[in-house]
């Protein structure tokens, strides 16, 4: 149960005086992302970014055009427009010594602007500076008060992030009341990190934040900002290490192989394993030799490798009497694995069946069976792996391939189907440190950083759009060549609203100048058979050009395909640039990578082609996109697993993530159930941050 304490800020923002059904909806948008619901709590947590000081004053004559400014004014007239003139606004006439200035308003009743800008008394008036024709105009002042009543009033206001139709009166004044519901906390973060991190308490940091004195207050270092982000960090980290904790409560198995499956695997490789193979395959083995489960990440660059180590681990599992199982984000990827797996585990005397969404009746039935009576040893698939109807044998090994297209509870959902599987969970993005933390913070981590030997450096060159023949000429000649090619487009079809040049109507392009059977077209509004058809015709040879939208971003491998041109590269983040450039390089031909952009670029977008001109290492580009842009969406957090951080910025907090890591780790040791005194306000602090699942591993575990 929550605790009550919390009840106050888990009410309807419909409670709160002047919040009705239209305002709701208005910050519904604002504050929560679709599906979830709206609590007072959001408002709590939505912080400014920024404020306007109004104990500056300017004078009238030097008041700059567009920008916010503070007026002491005498107020001298008032012009109402006529009873026929209802689109004329109502103007107050106000000087100071350096000139005249109107105060409008559209709208206005008489009396009620008598009643606010009396004839006569001097006011302090504030808001936007427009100019026309010499003469400067103050449209709705959203501040206007007496010099006495000036005195009293704060004069420094939070500006937030607002969206249309809300005004920023209304949702200060919404604000204003839920932090009155704030009760009073018990401290649920260590003493020592208090002191060592000069934390204020979490009302106060509340406080400081929504009413700062100046800019100093707002900035996400300060100690007020600081504070609220490790709550968040360590619910987070919390939330986690319960779930390492509940799984953990389930006894694995000591796998060794004793069959000798792994041998077998070895001795069908047509190559020798990279250095970094060898240790990563070393961490696995040692993880499911042990009786506790396995949960660890393999984290690999673009094509370092990880499907033969993830191979060698399944072998391990099979013999030792157990079955494999291997998500894959996409029936693209899965019928990928599925091909290059199968003549490896042919050779080394090992079943696999492909379960997809697109498997039904008797097929399906037959898949379904193999499964269930222990026929196959290994199952590649997609989310079609953990429907209901699917029953294994004996699951002892699940892995799940690029895990952050999977949130937690669905790695958990495939697990549950075996007896204490162990998890092994890859990545082909190369994820920073910090957010391998914030994202799987219960999970051991292996790296590979090298590729495999006799891959050839990506000529990677950024040129202006307006050099498209060139580059068109230049895929002429490779096509004629031989060579394979893939265009990339950010969309699939030219709408109105964007001048991006779309999948189709390139490839339609495209085909008018090398002939209709040599290109294809492959984007996500295809059915997953379309999609096939026309990679496999390129993997054949029989298309030699491939215009895609970002599809082919994960995991597609042809190892013919030499060059890879990406249109309107500026618009992409750098991981998904340096995950499209992995689709080429993959055989022994040099390989290139356009880059086509529409100028004039943004510095960030300058800062992005450069990094990708200048190096092929993917955790250095996944560092320079956390400094770039943030954790926002470096994976698509959006619509992956990763968890949403509302108050804690990466670029700005990554300090403060390790610390909480090894807190909650640490009170977890100490009180595994959180039944002490500090457990009972990590409850509330859990709750607070919308971690009830956690909660609820506690009450099951």
């Amino acid at each position: 149960m929550r605790p009550s304490l919390l009840d106050p800020l888990f009410a309807a923002v419909t409670t709160l005086e002047g919040v009705g059904p239209k305002l709701a909806g208005l910050l519904q948008n604002l504050l929560v992302r679709p599906g979830e619901t709206l609590r007072i709590r959001d408002l709590v947590f939505h912080l400014p970014t920024g404020l306007v000081d109004r104990r500056k004053r300017a004078e009238i004559a030097t008041a700059p055009e567009g920008a916010i400014v503070t007026l002491t004014v005498r107020i001298d007239r008032h012009q109402a427009p006529g009873r026929a003139q209802k689109s004329v606004p109502y103007r107050v006439f106000a000087t100071d010594e350096t000139g005249e200035i109107a105060l409008t308003y559209f709208r206005a009743q008489g009396a009620w602007m008598e009643n606010l800008l009396p004839v006569g008394e001097t006011m302090i008036v504030s808001g936007k500076v427009e100019w026309f024709n010499g003469r400067p105009s103050m449209v709705h002042p959203d501040f206007v008060a007496s010099l006495e009543r000036a005195e009293t009033m704060s004069l420094v206001e939070p500006i937030y992030p607002m969206t249309a139709g809300l005004s920023g009166k209304v949702l200060r004044k919404a604000i204003g009341q839920a932090l009155e519901r704030v009760p009073p906390f018990a401290e649920w973060i260590e003493p020592s990190v208090v002191k060592r991190q000069s934390f204020p308490t979490f009302n106060d940091a509340l406080k400081r934040l929504h009413d700062p004195a100046d800019a100093a207050d707002i900035s996400p270092e300060n100690p007020s900002w600081r504070r609220i982000a490790y709550d968040e960090y360590l619910a987070s980290q919390l939330a986690l290490a319960l779930s390492r904790q509940n799984q953990k409560a389930v006894p694995g198995r000591a796998m060794t192989d004793p069959a000798g499956r792994l041998a077998k695997v070895r001795a069908a490789l047509p190559f020798a394993l990279t250095a970094g193979q060898e240790q990563a395959f070393a961490e696995i083995a040692e993880d499911m030799a042990n009786p506790e489960r396995m949960l660890r990440l393999l984290q690999g660059d673009v094509g370092a490798g990880k499907t033969v180590v993830a191979l060698m681990a399944m072998a391990v599992a099979v013999g030792s009497g157990c079955q494999s199982a291997l998500l894959a984000p996409t029936e693209i990827l899965a019928r990928q694995h599925f091909a290059s797996l199968g003549k490896l585990c042919e050779a080394a005397g090992l079943t696999v069946t492909l379960l997809t969404g697109r498997d039904n009746g008797r097929a399906r039935a037959a898949k379904l069976d193999a499964i269930a009576n222990g026929e196959t040893d290994i199952v590649v698939g997609t989310h079609a792996l953990f429907q209901e109807d699917v029953a294994y044998h004996d699951l002892g090994l699940v892995i799940v391939d690029e895990q952050h297209r999977f949130g937690v509870h669905q790695r958990l959902s495939l697990t549950r189907k075996g007896r204490g599987a162990d998890l092994l969970v890859m990545t082909a993005t190369p994820i920073p440190r910090t957010l391998v933390l914030s994202a799987f913070g219960d999970m051991e981590v292996s790296r590979l950083s090298e590729k495999p030997k006799g891959r050839k450096p990506i000529a990677t060159v950024a040129l202006p759009t307006d050099r498209i023949e060139e580059v068109v000429e230049r895929i002429g000649n490779a096509i004629a060549g031989g060579q394979r090619v893939y265009w990339v487009c950010p969309l699939v079809e030219e709408s109105e609203k964007s001048d991006l040049m779309a999948a189709e109507e390139r490839g339609r392009q495209l085909r008018e100048v090398f002939g209709e059977d040599t290109v294809g077209v492959v984007h996500g509004r295809m059915n997953a058979e379309e999609k096939d058809t026309v990679m496999g015709a390129f993997k054949r040879g029989e298309k030699r050009l491939v215009v895609a939208t970002t599809v082919i971003e994960v995991g597609v491998d042809v190892p013919e395909a030499t060059i890879i041109v990406i249109e309107h590269a500026e618009r992409f983040g750098l991981s998904q640039l340096h995950q499209l450039r992995g689709r080429v390089g993959r055989g022994d031909k040099a390989s290139a990578c356009v880059l086509l952009y529409r100028g004039p670029l943004g510095e960030t977008a300058a800062a992005r082609l450069k990094v990708m001109r200048e190096t092929e290492d993917g955790f250095r580009i996944a560092e320079e996109d956390l400094k770039l842009r943030g954790e926002g969406d470096l994976l698509g957090t959006q619509q992956s697993g990763l968890p949403f951080f509302r108050i804690a910025r990466t670029e700005h907090h990554a300090d403060l993530m390790e610390v909480a890591r090894d807190d909650a780790r640490l009170v977890l040791a100490k009180d595994p159930e959180l039944k002490g005194e500090r457990g009972e306000a990590l409850r509330a602090l859990l709750y607070l941050f919308g971690k009830d699942e956690a909660v609820r591993l506690l009450r099951s575990g």
